[in-house]
């Protein structure tokens, strides 16, 4: 296989698996939450965006490899067997299973230092150098705003960034009380930030009609 081959198979596989903690927090959460009848303090809608962040990874990297069927196949068993041992610990112990993905997103983080360290090091006019210089895949460009000159190295700086974000959330929302608001996801700074924004805008544009008068 070439090094493009090799690379394109270990991340598709490794963010079918590295999108399941994510989502099977929030769904714990949210039950506990309507079960509870009371709010959740921001976790649940921040494990989501971290769930569909590495969905996005995942159809981003579909982009430049459709996997074969016995592929799939593994991915099927493998989402069955990581996804059931990972419920059923969430559910045992929350802040055990964040810790973990906190360590797992650190390994990820090494990976994409590796496959960034290959593109750097790969003889000029070589495959895996034209790869990186390759325009990124439309998705990725318009999810992380790339820009028209957006390339796989630039896909590739920005996955292992979102790793690196994944990883300090989860060892920071480890071993927080339940009651806790999230740290990294306070609502009531959210919706601050919303209304300081509106508000921003309707003065600017009251500024804009003032100067359109005159």
């Amino acid at each position: 296989q070439s090094p493009k081959k090799k690379i394109l198979n270990r991340a598709i596989f490794l963010e079918t698996i590295a999108a399941i903690p994510g989502m099977v927090a929030a769904i714990i959460r949210h039950f506990r939450s309507l079960r509870n009848m009371a709010r959740d303090g921001g976790m649940l809608n921040m494990f989501l965006e971290e769930a569909n962040n590495e969905r996005m990874h995942l159809l981003t990297f579909i982009r430049m490899k459709e996997p074969g069927y016995l592929f799939r196949a593994a991915v099927i068993g493998a989402q069955f067997g990581f996804g059931s041992f990972f419920l059923t610990a969430y559910v045992i112990n929350p802040t055990w299973c964040h810790r973990f993905v906190g360590y797992i997103e650190e390994e990820a983080c090494q990976t994409y230092t590796k496959i960034l360290k290959e593109m750097d090091d790969a003889p000029s006019g070589s495959d895996l150098a034209e790869w990186g210089a390759d325009d990124a895949p439309k998705i990725a460009k318009g999810y992380w705003h790339l820009g028209e000159r957006g390339t796989v190295y630039d896909v590739m700086q920005v996955v292992r960034a979102d790793e690196a974000e994944h990883r300090d959330v989860n060892h920071a929302v480890s071993g927080v009380p339940e009651d806790t608001v999230n740290p990294m996801y306070d609502p009531r700074v959210k919706l601050d930030e919303m209304l300081k924004k509106y508000v921003k805008d309707i003065m600017e544009k009251e500024v804009s009609k003032q100067a359109n008068v005159t």
